[in-house]
């Protein structure tokens, strides 16, 4: 009879950040055509994360909740949390 391995318990799990739980990692990368010499933060989020309807920036179309998405802002900011832009994967990527 094969023995059962019990996994041992995980020590020092780190905690999520308190912003965005679905967080997926950052980059930074060159902004939008009328932004192009500004860095934004890019941030995707999953589609369990997205969990209410947003107009995208580059086609001006609803991102639906359950979507997974791109949220962009730039870097030099001192914007707030509502000023961040949600964007299609692909509207982001062709912008």
């Amino acid at each position: 009879m094969p023995r059962r391995h019990r996994r041992r318990p995980v020590h020092g799990v780190r905690p999520l950040r308190a912003e965005g739980a679905a967080y997926l990692g950052e980059r930074r990368e060159p902004g939008p055509s009328w932004a192009r010499e500004e860095t934004f933060v890019v941030r995707p989020m999953g589609a369990q994360a997205a969990t209410k309807t947003y107009i995208c920036p580059g086609c001006e179309n609803p991102i639906r909740p359950g979507t997974s998405h791109i949220v962009a802002w730039p870097l030099e900011w001192a914007g707030g949390v509502a000023d961040r832009r949600h964007w299609h994967t692909w509207c982001w990527a062709r912008r």
